[in-house]
């Protein structure tokens, strides 16, 4: 069971990876019309107060609970048979909110440097350790499906711990919309902490480029 749970996580980050990708231009539209983020490009969050990112941030992990957690209340009803489906599902869904997330705090994913760092971003996520020492530029094409498969790996065993209340039958709906409701705001939590230590990083770089000519005056 754990291989088939292992193999369906893969497949569904994998598809994830290739189809079921956020659009930045949308996104950007839907921080300044619906969040109310006073931007004009994903470089001008370094200039809005952290604590609306954060809020902001907040309230995109929780869509993609809710959304999670209507996917799992719908598949969970086939009980243990469609546990392999909904994964694959629960794993667009977690990337999408990564996505998100990356986008909020600056992060574009247009470059095969920034794509490799949004796959960093997800690993530390799952609690998965990859070292920036293995990544190489221009080989991101083999870099995503090596982490994609370790977080297959280490979800899968969290997985077979958790899930097993889909084996009842009458419960199976239930516990499937509140693990993946949990699974969501877990994943995201830890993206949102990964992004946002980033962030300041970043932005403790702008803010020295900035001092330093009125130091040199």
């Amino acid at each position: 069971m754990r291989r088939r749970l292992e193999a369906g996580l893969q497949r569904g980050f994998q598809h994830a990876y290739q189809t079921v990708k956020v659009d930045p231009a949308r996104f950007l539209l839907q921080l300044r019309a619906a969040y109310g983020l006073p931007i004009n490009s994903f470089h001008g969050v370094y200039s809005v107060e952290l604590g609306a990112l954060d809020d902001v941030a907040r309230q995109i992990i929780r869509g993609g609970m809710k959304v999670a957690a209507a996917e799992g209340a719908g598949l969970g009803l086939g009980g243990i048979l469609t546990i392999v489906p909904d994964l694959s599902i629960l794993a667009g869904i977690t990337l999408r909110t990564i996505q998100k997330l990356s986008l909020l705090y600056g992060f574009e994913f247009n470059t095969d440097e920034e794509t490799a760092e949004l796959w960093i971003a997800a690993a530390s996520a799952a609690g998965v350790d990859i070292s920036r020492e293995v990544l190489e530029k221009g080989v991101v094409n083999r870099f995503v499906p090596k982490v994609i498969q370790k977080i297959a790996v280490k979800a899968s065993g969290e997985v077979v711990e958790k899930w097993s209340g889909r084996l009842i039958p009458l419960a199976s709906s239930l516990i499937g919309a509140g693990l993946n409701y949990y699974f969501v705001r877990a994943w995201g939590e830890r993206a949102q902490q990964h992004f946002r230590q980033r962030h300041l990083q970043t932005r403790g770089q702008m803010s020295s480029f900035t001092v330093a000519p009125e130091l040199r005056a």
